[in-house]
C-alpha cells in the first residue's frame, strides 16, 4: 500500500530590513535637534536659545603707539558735511550678471575741512603803522583738506553679486569688500567740496578771527587780503 506525498513548497523568506547603525541614529538625532534649535532661534520660538548661542566680542588689541608729532600752523576755518549715493556696477563682457558681476548701492557721508596755512605768512606779508593802530595782512588762499569718510554714517544699501563672485567670497580674506565704493565716495565728496563755497567761507571766518584778535590788542583798523 502506497501513499502519495505532495512535495513541500519551498518557503521564501522575506529579507529583513536592515537596521540603521548606531552611529547613524546618533547623527540623525543630532541633526534633528540642531534643526529644531536653529529654527526656534530663527522664528523666535525659543528666545532663550538666542542668548545661549549668542556671540561675544572681545577686544585684544594692543595699545596705540605714537609714531610722530607734527606742529600745525594752519587754521581750520570751516568744515563741510557731504553725502553721496554711489551706484557701482562691474560687469563681465561675455557672462550674464547672474554668473559674474557685482552692483553695490552705497551711501557715503563725510566731511571736508577748509583751512588757511598761516605758516606761509612771512614778515613782508604783515604791515603795521608806527602808531600800531593799523595793520595789513596778506594771507594765502584757503585750501581744502582731504575728505574724511564717516563710517558711522556710511552704509551699503544693497549688494548684488553673481554666482562666481559669491563663490570667490568664500575663499577671500575680505569678502564683500567695500573699498571700491568707499574710494569712489571719497572722490565724489572731494569734487563736491571743490564746487562748494567752502574755501570762501574759510577765508571769511579767518578774516573775522584775525580782526577780532588784533582789535583786542588795540588795533583799530585791520585789513586782511588773500593772494595766490
Amino acid at each position: 500500500m502506497t501513499t502519495d506525498t505532495k512535495p513541500e513548497k519551498p518557503t521564501t523568506r522575506l529579507p529583513r530590513p536592515r537596521r540603521m547603525p548606531g552611529w547613524a541614529k546618533v547623527l540623525t538625532a543630532v541633526v534633528v535637534v540642531l534643526v529644531v534649535m536653529f529654527a526656534g532661534i530663527r522664528l523666535s520660538l525659543l528666545p532663550g536659545l538666542r542668548d545661549f548661542f549668542g556671540t561675544e566680542t572681545h577686544d585684544h588689541s594692543g595699545p596705540a603707539l605714537l609714531e610722530s608729532i607734527q606742529d600745525m600752523s594752519r587754521y581750520d576755518a570751516a568744515s563741510g558735511n557731504f553725502q553721496v549715493v554711489v551706484d557701482l556696477e562691474k560687469d563681465a563682457k561675455y557672462l550674464p550678471d547672474a554668473i559674474r558681476g557685482t552692483r553695490t548701492l552705497y551711501v557715503g557721508a563725510g566731511t571736508v575741512d577748509a583751512y588757511v596755512d598761516l605758516g606761509k605768512v612771512g614778515d613782508k606779508d604783515v604791515t603795521v603803522d608806527d602808531d600800531r593802530t593799523s595793520a595789513t595782512l596778506r594771507l594765502p588762499h584757503a585750501l581744502l583738506g582731504t575728505p574724511a569718510l564717516d563710517p558711522d554714517r556710511s552704509y551699503a544699501v544693497s549688494k548684488q553679486r553673481g554666482l562666481f563672485d559669491r563663490l570667490g567670497d568664500l575663499f577671500s580674506d575680505n569678502p564683500s569688500g567695500e573699498q571700491a565704493v568707499q574710494k569712489l565716495a571719497v572722490k565724489h565728496i572731494g569734487e563736491a567740496a571743490k564746487e562748494s563755497e567752502l574755501t570762501a567761507r574759510a577765508e571769511t571766518n579767518t578774516t573775522d578771527m584775525l580782526q577780532g584778535l588784533l582789535r583786542s590788542l588795540g588795533f583799530t583798523e585791520v585789513k586782511v587780503t588773500y593772494h595766490a
